[in-house]
């Protein structure tokens, strides 16, 4: 998570808004077929494009916007090992995206060009973080599609560091087991205070492997909870960086269900912190004051809105609708500022939000 929107995007969101403004997404993989192929197919969007334009727009903005594609679609890139291409045209803008993913064809001609279908489109990075937790230890990785970088912290990751720590009539008391049950303890609680640096500064899902003893101790003191994914029993603590890769596996390979649950978890700890509008008036508000850090929004979901008596309050709209005010989707928008402003966005499954009126973002906090 806390990807940072690349120059490109960038450009794109920063486009001035004028009408038409064409947005095209589409399959664009040269090495699987001819290129006359794709030519024609291109020709063919174009033409459907052109079609349109004509019937809604001047003649003069027409003649602009198709010499503009017609000259993108000339010079674009066969050698590529892309899947797709996003093309984006306006009398005054034109931009290329060379994409990583497969994607349906899809024509867009508005007053904007489309942040929806840019933030769809985006490649998703697997990142995540893995603990391996024992009595003795506690080692931390930052992992990424099956290589692994350890996080060095301050804090001392050996239980031997804290058994000064340990109470003089504790440390000389005859029960060997009790004075063994507050050192790990204490080696836990330093460890999850550790979790506070490392969580504020990768906001990722968190995996952490260890016995079933170790992990039952560390949930009964850990205020990370809401973090964590999954706990994997085992003994990991002399498991090697190869081997740990293979046992991660299967615990990664529905990474839809990981991102979901992790969202899920972040959405929960910013209501606890209050740091969480819901619901589109309360989180254009937040947008508009440039408060979002995530914005959660479910698939498919659209609000037509109409503007208050001040940028930062808006109207579900109702017909007959104020063409001044009118606002043919305000979650574009809200997305649209969110991205300009240094945050994130990540859509959900229909329903997930729903008690949160469809809509969700976490603060900077």
């Amino acid at each position: 998570m806390n990807r940072k929107i690349s120059p490109e995007i960038k450009e794109i969101i920063g486009a001035v808004h004028y009408r038409p403004a064409v947005s095209i997404i589409m399959p664009f993989e040269p090495k699987m077929g001819l290129k006359t192929e794709l030519l024609h197919r291109l020709e063919l969007v174009a033409d459907k494009v052109e079609l349109e334009l004509l019937e809604n727009y001047p003649e003069e903005v027409d003649v602009m916007v198709m010499q503009k594609m017609r000259t993108i679609i000339k010079n674009l890139n066969f050698n590529t090992h892309k899947k797709s291409i996003a093309i984006y045209v306006s009398p005054v803008f034109e931009k290329v995206l060379y994409l990583d993913i497969g994607v349906e064809e899809k024509i867009m001609i508005d007053e904007s060009f489309e942040i929806r279908d840019l933030v769809y489109s985006r490649k998703q990075s697997h990142k995540y973080l893995v603990m391996q937790l024992s009595s003795k230890v506690n080692r931390i990785y930052l992992g990424n599609s099956g290589s692994f970088i350890r996080i060095v912290s301050n804090t001392p990751e050996s239980i031997h560091n804290y058994i000064n720590d340990v109470p003089e009539r504790v440390a000389n008391f005859s029960d060997d087991r009790e004075r063994k049950e507050i050192l790990m303890d204490k080696f836990l609680h330093y460890t999850d205070k550790n979790l506070d640096i490392i969580l504020n500064s990768y906001k990722l899902p968190l995996f952490i492997m260890g016995t079933d003893r170790i992990l039952g101790h560390f949930k009964k003191i850990t205020k990370h909870a809401n973090a964590v994914i999954e706990y994997i029993q085992g003994n990991y603590e002399e498991t090697t960086v190869p081997e740990l890769n293979e046992i991660l596996k299967p615990h990664l390979a529905d990474w839809k269900k990981i991102m979901q649950k992790d969202l899920v978890n972040q959405l929960e700890e910013a209501a606890g912190k209050q740091k969480l509008a819901t619901g589109m008036r309360d989180v254009w508000r937040e947008a508009v004051n440039k408060r979002g850090r995530l914005l959660l929004v479910e698939k498919n979901y659209m609000y037509a809105a109409e503007h208050g008596s001040s940028d930062e309050i808006i109207y579900k709209a109702t017909e007959p609708y104020n063409k001044f005010s009118y606002i043919k989707d305000a979650v574009d928008d809200v997305m649209e500022k969110v991205l300009e402003n240094g945050g994130d966005v990540e859509f959900v499954d229909e329903g997930l939000l729903k008690d949160d009126h469809h809509i969700a973002l976490i603060l900077f906090y």
